[in-house]
């Protein structure tokens, strides 16, 4: 990554890998929370000049660091600093909604050495869509700046009757300070002495000023609720090493992307710019980490319950009983520039509401919570049969109503993902096939749930539904002519052809026969849809396919997760085991071997390669390794009828995994599997479920 990116709660921090925010840099940098920019210029100088970079880590989730030096400074023939005679560290990290730069500078020069370092600041107090050029709109205007001893204030008075404000605080006297911040402080040191800078900068809305702490004591705090993650969490060990660091990277970025609204934590989509409540994102997200910690499902469950919509809204493509695609909380989302209170426009975060429910019950039988969202559970099944269901078909589909909505609404919602083999983009209403797998497995396990409460009536009507969905799916989306499911249906019902990775999706869902799960699980593990490295969005050779293209060629790591889940639940145990050996080689050619969003769709022949705008930590992509252990244990718990299916395939270079204290139902299960010469040896080290295990 050329940048660093930090977060913590509501507050996130993008800066270059020097760690400071460019003014008018084109990728945004900047201290944001509630989708404002509170910091849009930061610079530290050390007598008035850049300093030269020489390291910069991020290896810590909450943490980042750089390490810089001095350059050479001479004035009219005389030396006034030495090249490299002071070292300059920065470290950051926030806690409680305010940030800390803790600066230090350390004088190596033999002799005593005076200088001055220098912080410039400034804050445009712009909205995420206008940081990142998607809108622009009536906007608020700079308030009052003042100065006052240790402290700045930058102010601004939104369009939206919200006042905004920057405080920024430093612990030491100052040789200078201005409005125009500019913070200047003369230093004087022997060798090898040091002095440290504290800054804190909190953002503040409507004079509601969070507490600062000690900045030792703010970094013991925050690393302990790391450490307390950690310890809440299912622990893995494995003899493959990367393997083991894409888990251990995947529980801490996981652990930086949790927010908490009222309702229980919950992943955010992705950093830098997705750092908020995402249906579609946070529910996968939560899916993928069931296995680690169901608790995360739960406060997403509640988070999306909480904004399910109640009303007929065209502008925010609204209806009765969806569950949002995404929330903003800025200047031009709270004065209605922007559709994002929540915006409504997803096809699949209803049906997979469902299934997160249902597949959390399954993991911690967990029947309070389904009664707590009974009435959610109805709304979305009424939305999935009328306005999901547009024309009665027994397909959900989606159509674009808002005018600054989003026109594709699956989870490829690019304008160009879904293209007929001809190369034409296909015209809306569109039903997807992977939404019609997410359908049928919302219907079929709340369907279990439902009996499980002797409320056999409900049951017997989804099932029959879901029935029907099958039949219907199999009539309509099977492409005889190359053996595939068509990706999706077009306004005239005509099947969009294109070989894409959407209905591996379906896998999962238990829709397919045994025969077609196989076709399609053999597909995405060919030539033509694996790359080495992972499964591609689109086949090589269709008329859309372009390896550098966002959805039409490029490689998901989540988008594989759901595939491989799917495979290890339908017994393709070794096509999982080989799309996962690919994506666990890929890690090695990113930074901190964290999975990011995407990458291109090159065929493995070196380094993976870079999407250039991919954002990395990001949610379903740090979950991924985790599904993987799911998939390589063949671990699906039924809570409902209290057993635990285990059927271990591990992929190549994994010959022991350990995995300890996974919560199932009232207790924990503990599993060791061990690569024999004629197979897999699986112990169960302990098990106080009380649940049975099928070990196949």
């Amino acid at each position: 990554m050329n940048y660093r990116v930090i977060k913590e709660n509501d507050v996130f921090l993008l800066t270059d890998e020097k760690g400071n925010i460019p003014k008018d840099h084109p990728y945004g940098p900047g201290l944001y929370s509630k989708d404002t920019r509170f910091l849009s210029k930061m610079d530290l100088k050390i007598n008035g000049q850049e300093p030269i970079l020489l390291s910069s880590e991020a290896e810590v989730s909450y943490m980042a660091s750089m390490i810089m030096t001095n350059p050479h400074m001479e004035s009219d023939g005389e030396v006034e600093l030495w090249r490299e005679s002071v070292e300059l560290t920065r470290k950051r990290f926030i806690y409680r909604d305010v940030f800390y730069e803790v600066v230090t500078a350390k004088n190596y020069n033999p002799k005593r050495t005076q200088f001055n370092i220098s912080l410039h600041v400034d804050a445009d107090f712009n909205d995420m869509f206008i940081v990142r050029g998607f809108q622009n709109g009536e906007t608020g205007s700079r308030g009052e700046t003042t100065l006052d001893g240790n402290q700045l204030v930058l102010t601004y008075n939104g369009a939206d009757d919200v006042k905004r404000e920057t405080v920024i605080a430093w612990n030491e006297q100052t040789s200078s300070a201005t409005k125009d911040g500019d913070v200047y402080f003369d230093l004087d040191l022997d060798h090898e002495e040091e002095k440290t800078i504290v800054f804190t900068f909190v953002p503040t809305i409507n004079g509601d000023v969070p507490k600062t702490y000690e900045p030792q004591e703010a970094l013991d705090n925050l690393a302990q609720s790391y450490k307390d993650w950690e310890d809440e969490t299912t622990q893995v060990k494995t003899d493959n090493a990367p393997l083991q660091r894409l888990i251990e990277r995947g529980i801490g970025d996981l652990r930086v992307l949790l927010t908490d609204l009222g309702y229980g934590r919950f992943p955010v989509a992705g950093l830098p710019w997705f750092g908020v409540p995402f249906g579609r994102d946070s529910l996968i997200a939560a899916l993928q980490m069931l296995p680690f910690n169901p608790e995360v499902a739960k406060g997403t469950l509640k988070t999306m319950a909480s904004t399910q919509g109640q009303s007929k809204d065209s502008w925010r493509d609204e209806e009765p009983g969806k569950i949002m695609h995404e929330m903003r909380f800025g200047e031009l989302a709270n004065t209605g520039q922007i559709p994002f209170t929540p915006y409504y426009g997803t096809i699949d975060a209803t049906p997979l509401f469902l299934v997160l429910l249902s597949e959390y019950i399954k993991w911690t039988g967990d029947m309070d919570l389904f009664t707590e969202l009974e009435t959610n559970v109805e709304r979305a099944l009424e939305w999935i049969d009328s306005y999901g269901d547009r024309d009665g078909d027994l397909f959900v589909e989606y159509h674009q109503e808002s005018s600054k909505g989003i026109a594709n609404q699956g989870w490829k919602d690019s304008g160009d993902s879904i293209v007929h083999r001809n190369g034409d983009l296909a015209k809306t209403p569109i039903a997807l096939s992977e939404v019609q797998g997410y359908v049928y497995q919302a219907k079929e396990s709340i369907a279990a749930i439902y009996e499980k409460r002797a409320e056999g009536e409900k049951a017997e009507a989804l099932r029959s539904e879901a029935a029907n969905l099958k039949d219907a799916f199999e009539k309509a989306f099977w492409m005889e002519d190359v053996n595939f499911y068509a990706l999706a249906l077009d306004e005239g019902k005509n099947q969009v052809g294109t070989i894409t990775s959407n209905p591996g999706h379906v896998l999962f869902s238990g829709m397919l026969d045994q025969d077609r799960a196989q076709t399609v699980s053999s597909m995405l593990v060919s030539d033509k849809m694996f790359s080495g490295y992972g499964i591609r969005t689109m086949g090589k050779g269709e008329a859309g396919y372009n390896p550098m293209s966002y959805h039409n060629g490029t490689i998901w790591p989540h988008d594989n997760s759901m595939v491989i889940l799917g495979m290890s639940k339908t017994g393709n145990k070794q096509d999982a085991a080989k799309a996962m050996k690919g994506l666990i080689d890929s890690a090695a050619s990113f930074e901190y071997d964290r999975l990011p969003e995407l990458f291109c769709g090159y065929d493995a022949k070196g380094k993976a390669v870079n999407y250039p705008v991919a954002c990395s930590p990001q949610a379903w992509a740090a979950g991924t390794p985790l599904l993987f252990i799911q998939s390589i244990l063949g671990l699906f718990p039924d809570s409902l009828n209290e057993t635990i299916a285990l059927n271990p395939e591990l992929p190549e270079g994994t010959n022991e995994l350990e995995v300890a204290n996974v919560s199932i139902g009232r207790g924990e299960l503990s599993v060791r599997v061990t690569r024999k010469e004629n197979g897999f040896e699986t112990e169960v080290l302990s098990n106080t479920t009380g649940f049975t295990v099928n070990n196949e």
